[in-house]
Protein backbone atom coordinates (compact mmCIF):
# COMPACT_ATOMS: atom_id res chain seq x y z
CA UNK A 1 0.00 0.00 0.00
CA UNK A 2 2.81 2.31 0.76
CA UNK A 3 4.41 1.97 -2.62
CA UNK A 4 2.01 4.64 -3.89
CA UNK A 5 2.91 7.38 -1.67
CA UNK A 6 6.59 6.87 -0.11
CA UNK A 7 8.13 8.13 -3.08
CA UNK A 8 6.67 11.55 -2.38
CA UNK A 9 7.15 14.20 -0.01
CA UNK A 10 4.11 16.14 -0.42
CA UNK A 11 1.67 13.98 0.04
CA UNK A 12 0.19 12.17 3.15
CA UNK A 13 -0.74 8.69 2.82
CA UNK A 14 -4.34 7.11 4.21
CA UNK A 15 -3.20 6.70 7.59
CA UNK A 16 -1.78 9.99 7.66
CA UNK A 17 2.14 9.44 7.54
CA UNK A 18 4.41 11.25 5.53
CA UNK A 19 7.34 8.04 4.45
CA UNK A 20 9.91 9.89 2.88
CA UNK A 21 10.59 11.83 6.60
CA UNK A 22 9.91 8.61 8.34
CA UNK A 23 12.78 7.27 5.76
CA UNK A 24 14.78 10.14 7.00
CA UNK A 25 14.19 9.78 10.66
CA UNK A 26 15.34 5.91 10.03
CA UNK A 27 18.66 7.24 8.14
CA UNK A 28 18.92 9.35 11.28
CA UNK A 29 18.73 6.27 13.82
CA UNK A 30 21.57 4.73 12.18
CA UNK A 31 24.14 7.04 12.61
CA UNK A 32 26.45 7.80 15.58
CA UNK A 33 24.49 8.89 19.06
CA UNK A 34 24.57 12.43 20.22
CA UNK A 35 23.40 14.07 22.87
CA UNK A 36 23.38 17.47 25.19
CA UNK A 37 22.72 17.90 28.82
CA UNK A 38 22.19 21.10 30.30
CA UNK A 39 23.51 22.18 33.67
CA UNK A 40 22.94 24.85 35.67
CA UNK A 41 26.27 26.67 34.57
CA UNK A 42 26.43 25.63 30.92
CA UNK A 43 25.52 22.76 28.12
CA UNK A 44 27.28 19.63 27.74
CA UNK A 45 27.42 17.79 23.64
CA UNK A 46 29.02 14.93 23.22
CA UNK A 47 29.04 12.85 19.77
CA UNK A 48 30.13 9.07 18.76
CA UNK A 49 32.40 9.76 15.73
CA UNK A 50 31.60 6.07 13.69
CA UNK A 51 35.48 4.69 12.75
CA UNK A 52 34.32 3.40 9.11
CA UNK A 53 38.27 2.84 8.31
CA UNK A 54 41.27 3.23 9.91
CA UNK A 55 42.77 4.80 6.60
CA UNK A 56 40.31 7.91 6.73
CA UNK A 57 41.71 11.25 7.80
CA UNK A 58 39.63 11.44 11.20
CA UNK A 59 39.13 15.33 11.37
CA UNK A 60 38.35 15.62 8.74
CA UNK A 61 35.71 12.58 7.81
CA UNK A 62 34.30 12.27 11.32
CA UNK A 63 32.89 16.02 12.54
CA UNK A 64 30.21 15.93 14.48
CA UNK A 65 30.57 19.05 16.38
CA UNK A 66 30.23 22.41 14.50
CA UNK A 67 30.37 26.41 15.83
CA UNK A 68 27.83 28.55 14.24
CA UNK A 69 28.55 31.43 15.74
CA UNK A 70 29.84 33.02 19.12
CA UNK A 71 26.95 31.69 20.92
CA UNK A 72 25.92 28.27 19.84
CA UNK A 73 27.07 25.20 18.74
CA UNK A 74 25.95 21.98 17.08
CA UNK A 75 26.13 18.58 16.98
CA UNK A 76 24.88 16.55 14.20
CA UNK A 77 23.63 12.87 13.63
CA UNK A 78 22.75 11.77 10.19
CA UNK A 79 24.46 12.56 6.49
CA UNK A 80 27.05 14.83 6.57
CA UNK A 81 26.79 16.47 3.13
CA UNK A 82 23.49 17.33 4.49
CA UNK A 83 24.60 18.74 7.32
CA UNK A 84 26.96 20.86 5.68
CA UNK A 85 24.50 22.86 3.52
CA UNK A 86 22.28 23.35 6.67
CA UNK A 87 25.59 24.82 8.91
CA UNK A 88 26.68 26.92 6.21
CA UNK A 89 23.45 28.25 5.87
CA UNK A 90 22.77 28.31 9.84
CA UNK A 91 26.36 30.35 10.01
CA UNK A 92 25.63 33.34 7.19
CA UNK A 93 22.17 33.60 9.22
CA UNK A 94 23.61 34.31 12.00
CA UNK A 95 26.34 36.83 10.49
CA UNK A 96 24.06 38.90 8.98
CA UNK A 97 22.04 39.10 12.05
CA UNK A 98 25.21 40.41 13.22
CA UNK A 99 26.04 42.78 10.57
CA UNK A 100 22.79 44.20 10.81
CA UNK A 101 22.24 44.60 14.48
CA UNK A 102 26.00 44.57 15.75
CA UNK A 103 25.07 42.02 18.22
CA UNK A 104 24.85 37.60 17.85
CA UNK A 105 21.34 36.55 17.00
CA UNK A 106 19.08 34.98 20.00
CA UNK A 107 19.10 31.33 19.65
CA UNK A 108 15.68 30.19 18.93
CA UNK A 109 15.03 32.65 16.42
CA UNK A 110 18.56 30.78 14.24
CA UNK A 111 16.88 27.13 15.36
CA UNK A 112 13.69 28.50 13.65
CA UNK A 113 14.90 30.15 10.81
CA UNK A 114 17.02 26.75 9.79
CA UNK A 115 14.02 24.42 10.62
CA UNK A 116 12.03 26.80 8.34
CA UNK A 117 14.22 26.30 5.54
CA UNK A 118 14.32 22.39 6.17
CA UNK A 119 10.20 22.08 6.97
CA UNK A 120 10.48 23.56 2.71
CA UNK A 121 12.18 20.23 1.89
CA UNK A 122 9.02 18.17 3.10
CA UNK A 123 6.53 20.32 0.58
CA UNK A 124 7.99 21.12 -2.25
CA UNK A 125 8.26 17.89 -5.92
CA UNK A 126 11.12 16.94 -6.64
CA UNK A 127 12.97 17.58 -2.99
CA UNK A 128 13.64 15.49 -0.28
CA UNK A 129 14.09 16.24 3.00
CA UNK A 130 17.81 16.54 4.62
CA UNK A 131 18.87 13.58 6.30
CA UNK A 132 20.12 14.91 9.41
CA UNK A 133 19.12 15.81 13.18
CA UNK A 134 20.80 18.55 15.05
CA UNK A 135 21.51 19.31 18.49
CA UNK A 136 21.88 23.05 19.06
CA UNK A 137 23.46 24.53 22.45
CA UNK A 138 23.57 28.29 22.76
CA UNK A 139 23.16 31.47 25.24
CA UNK A 140 21.65 34.74 25.01
CA UNK A 141 20.72 37.64 27.16
CA UNK A 142 17.21 36.52 26.94
CA UNK A 143 16.58 32.90 28.16
CA UNK A 144 19.93 32.25 28.71
CA UNK A 145 21.50 28.63 28.20
CA UNK A 146 19.47 26.56 25.78
CA UNK A 147 19.42 23.51 24.81
CA UNK A 148 17.32 22.71 21.58
CA UNK A 149 16.69 19.36 18.79
CA UNK A 150 15.53 19.39 15.29
CA UNK A 151 14.69 16.85 13.10
CA UNK A 152 14.20 16.21 9.27
CA UNK A 153 10.35 17.74 9.05
CA UNK A 154 11.49 21.05 10.61
CA UNK A 155 10.03 20.68 14.37
CA UNK A 156 12.03 21.39 16.75
CA UNK A 157 11.60 21.77 20.62
CA UNK A 158 13.85 22.76 23.34
CA UNK A 159 15.39 20.20 26.05
CA UNK A 160 17.20 20.17 29.52
CA UNK A 161 18.84 16.75 27.86
CA UNK A 162 18.18 14.63 24.94
CA UNK A 163 19.64 12.15 22.40
CA UNK A 164 19.62 11.81 18.95
CA UNK A 165 21.07 8.88 16.24
CA UNK A 166 21.51 5.31 17.48
CA UNK A 167 20.38 4.03 20.90
CA UNK A 168 18.94 6.90 21.34
CA UNK A 169 16.48 5.70 23.14
CA UNK A 170 18.20 4.09 25.59
CA UNK A 171 20.38 7.14 26.25
CA UNK A 172 17.14 8.55 27.03
CA UNK A 173 16.29 6.30 29.27
CA UNK A 174 19.39 6.47 31.35
CA UNK A 175 19.10 10.59 30.51
CA UNK A 176 15.76 10.65 32.55
CA UNK A 177 16.94 8.74 35.45
CA UNK A 178 19.90 10.37 36.37
CA UNK A 179 19.90 14.18 35.01
CA UNK A 180 18.80 16.43 38.23
CA UNK A 181 18.34 20.18 37.95
CA UNK A 182 20.67 21.39 39.72
CA UNK A 183 23.54 19.27 37.82
CA UNK A 184 27.29 21.22 37.93
CA UNK A 185 29.17 21.25 34.34
CA UNK A 186 31.75 18.87 35.78
CA UNK A 187 28.36 15.99 37.09
CA UNK A 188 26.93 16.98 33.80
CA UNK A 189 30.03 15.70 31.86
CA UNK A 190 30.42 12.46 34.10
CA UNK A 191 26.63 11.93 33.63
CA UNK A 192 27.26 12.43 29.24
CA UNK A 193 30.46 9.84 29.72
CA UNK A 194 28.82 7.40 31.81
CA UNK A 195 25.63 7.90 28.63
CA UNK A 196 27.68 7.66 26.11
CA UNK A 197 29.90 4.69 27.51
CA UNK A 198 26.88 2.81 27.50
CA UNK A 199 25.19 3.47 24.14
CA UNK A 200 28.37 3.59 21.83
CA UNK A 201 29.24 0.13 19.98
CA UNK A 202 32.99 0.58 21.86
CA UNK A 203 33.49 -0.30 25.76
CA UNK A 204 36.49 2.56 25.58
CA UNK A 205 35.61 6.11 24.88
CA UNK A 206 38.51 7.68 23.49
CA UNK A 207 38.71 11.05 21.53
CA UNK A 208 39.10 8.83 17.79
CA UNK A 209 35.86 7.76 19.04
CA UNK A 210 33.97 10.40 20.80
CA UNK A 211 33.87 14.07 20.83
CA UNK A 212 32.86 16.69 23.04
CA UNK A 213 31.95 20.20 23.73
CA UNK A 214 31.14 22.40 27.12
Amino acid sequence: MARRYDSRTTIFSPEGRLYQVEYALEAISHAGTCLGIMAKDGIVLAAEKKVTSKLLEQDTANEKLYILNDNMISAVAGLTSDANVLIDFARRIAQRHLLTYNEDIPCEQLVKRLCDTKQGYTQGGGLRPFGVSFLFAGHDLLHGFQLYQSNPSGNYSGWKATAVGANNASAQSLLKQDWKEDMSLQEVVELAAKVMGKTMDSTNLTSEKCQSNE
